[in-house]
């Protein structure tokens, strides 16, 4: 599977939202200006709901660091759940282990828990998982190795006081446990689900 390789700050000027956490105070002067030659002539007018739809669903998968057919089997899951399929997608997508990693505070950002599961340091129940899109299920436990541990940004990340973890994950210094199902209401992301549901059933 590909990995855009490309500036992050570009994607989250395109969706206008910082997507990745990374982009300081540069990037928030220039959210409303889209990337290009000519951004700062281009004005966002009324889009179409195609539109709507469409920059609904790039905006999801950039913020979870999804690729098109990895997203649409996400969707496919969430399809066969009996609840709606807008808040079992979300569900899912929460449930990754790279989520959960950055979620639960032992990250800074998704990028970078991401990468901690790639480089295998994120363990769960006592084994490596180095996938971030693994699903964590309630009653798992979710750790890191002494190599993570002793770096500068992991332990920052550790000892942050605004680092807060969701009703449905519960942490102990630089472990993470999923005590229950993921709910919408503690899903602080600026995201419209159902236009991505939409988007896919025309």
């Amino acid at each position: 599977m590909g990995r855009y390789r490309g500036s992050h700050n570009k994607l989250s000027r395109r969706e206008g939202a910082d997507l990745f956490g990374t982009g300081g105070a540069s990037l928030q002067r220039r959210l409303a200006q889209v990337p290009g030659d000519h951004g700062h002539a281009f004005k966002r007018g009324r889009p179409s709901d195609y539109m709507r739809q469409l920059r609904e669903k790039q905006k999801v998968k950039r913020l979870y660091g999804l690729r098109e057919r990895q997203f649409r089997r996400f969707l496919d899951m969430a399809r066969r759940e009996p609840e709606m399929t807008g808040s079992a997608l979300l569900r899912l997508l929460e449930r990754r282990l790279d989520s959960v990693v950055y979620r639960s505070g032992l990250a800074r950002t998704r990028p970078m828990a991401r990468q901690m599961v790639v480089h295998g340091h994120v363990v769960v129940n006592g084994r490596k998982v180095d996938i971030p899109s693994f699903l964590v299920e309630p009653g798992m436990a979710v750790t890191i190795d002494d190599t993570a541990r002793k770096m500068p940004d992991v332990q920052w990340s550790i000892q942050a006081p605004a680092n807060l973890c969701p009703s449905w994950l519960s942490r102990d210094a630089d472990a993470a446990r999923m005590i229950d199902w993921p709910t919408r209401e503690e899903v602080e992301l600026p995201i419209d689900l159902n236009l991505v549901v939409e988007f896919y059933s025309r």
